[in-house]
């Protein structure tokens, strides 16, 4: 079964607004504490399905870009893309996003899709060893940080 983290903020603003950082992927290095950026490939102005963009990541000493392909894009409620590298799947990433009375309850969440080859790759690659409880420490940086840059 592949490895899944979750994690979950509530954040004082409108999923509106909080869907729509997120989904201008050319920002999401302000928030992560490992994605450095992003540009859109292949003419693509913005998250819509299909659409494909070039992450650039870092941890600690070691960089490395992957290449992500948005599968779902729903302003507001959900914003979900496939990271590969080198033309392997790498991972899920799904940020869902639910109005409340004060703004909402956003979810993000990794799927790991890597095979056994890109795990072995995994950590001489990006540095991280444990990429599970990596990740969830990085999801929960990245959701106070948004959460801080929504509400400011």
């Amino acid at each position: 079964m592949a490895d899944h983290v979750s994690v979950t903020i509530g954040i004082d603003a409108p999923a509106e607004k909080v869907s729509g950082m997120v989904a201008d992927l050319t920002r999401m290095g302000e928030w992560s504490p490992e994605n450095t950026g992003a540009t859109w490939l292949h003419g693509a102005t913005g998250a819509a399905s299909g659409a494909r963009f070039k992450a650039t990541n870092s941890a600690g000493r070691k960089e490395w870009s992957t290449t992500g392909t948005v599968v779902e894009a729903v302003p507001g409620r959900v914003l979900s893309f496939r990271v590969t590298a080198v033309g392997a799947k790498v991972a899920l990433w799904t940020y869902r996003f639910e109005p409340t009375g004060a703004g909402c309850v956003v979810t993000e969440s990794w799927v790991d899709e890597r095979n056994a080859f890109v795990k072995l790759a995994g950590k001489p690659v990006s540095g991280v060893a444990d990429r599970v409880t990596h990740n969830r420490a990085g999801m929960e940086q990245t959701l106070q940080n948004l959460k801080a840059a929504a509400e400011a």
